[in-house]
């Protein structure tokens, strides 16, 4: 059955509190964490960098990264595969971060390396913290050898892809703070026809509590045909 993208909105913020870390992403996790500490310790120099599928959280970590230092206002070098014309490193930035690695053409991967290289030496002898994410291991990466090398000499994590037991932890948690009764039946119709990523799962449930509210309805499978009706 085809699954439904729905528009529903623009997502909050990605935050680390807002990482639903479970199994073997609870270390990622708790490295970054770590590795952020309480704003007033250095950032280790050593890079990290975070591996797996689609919907594993890569960027969210990312994001939440960069958000949580922009509000102690430490600049951030961000790089990802949009960004066609990479800037010259900044020696203002305290982070480095790279996502979509993967999909780096020959021009970013050039700047990357330069990124790699000043973090790791920059001139005012103040190594800076680098952070990076893509869908494969170190090892099988499409990248020149440096820079591919130099990704994988750190701290590598592999994120896992939630699976339904957890979505389905996640929207109960979800409704219940809202205030919402949402019955199981509503989570299998749910799941079975819309994005299965947590992101999209709890906009889809912002919508459905805006909704419920409007309508004055009980939150229900024909409450939610008649959402997608409306829209």
């Amino acid at each position: 059955m085809k699954q439904i993208a729905l528009d529903v909105g623009l997502p909050a913020a990605p935050t680390l509190a807002g990482y639903v870390a479970a199994g073997d992403n609870e270390a990622a996790l708790r490295h970054l964490q770590l590795w952020l500490g309480d704003g007033h310790t250095a950032l280790s120099p050593v890079p990290t960098y975070l591996w797996g599928a689609a919907g594993s959280g890569k960027t969210h970590l990312l994001k939440a990264v960069q958000g949580e230092l922009a509000s102690r206002g430490a600049a951030v070098g961000w790089l990802d595969a949009s960004v066609a014309e990479p800037p010259a490193f900044d020696a203002r930035w305290r982070v480095l971060l790279m996502d979509e690695v993967q999909h780096y053409s020959a021009v970013q991967q050039h700047a990357a390396f330069n990124w790699f290289v000043n973090a790791m030496s920059a001139a005012d002898g103040q190594p800076r913290g680098l952070l990076a994410a893509g869908s494969l291991p170190p090892a099988d990466l499409p990248l020149r050898d440096d820079l591919r090398s130099r990704l994988g000499w750190g701290h590598v994590f592999q994120l896992h892809e939630p699976d339904d037991a957890v979505r389905r932890r996640v929207l109960r948690e979800q409704a219940r703070a809202r205030g919402l009764a949402l019955p199981d039946e509503v989570t299998d119709f749910v799941l079975a026809r819309f994005s299965r990523d947590l992101g999209s799962l709890a906009l889809l449930l912002d919508r459905l509590d805006a909704y419920s509210l409007e309508t004055r309805r009980a939150l229900t499978i024909p409450l939610v045909k008649a959402m997608l009706e409306d829209s």
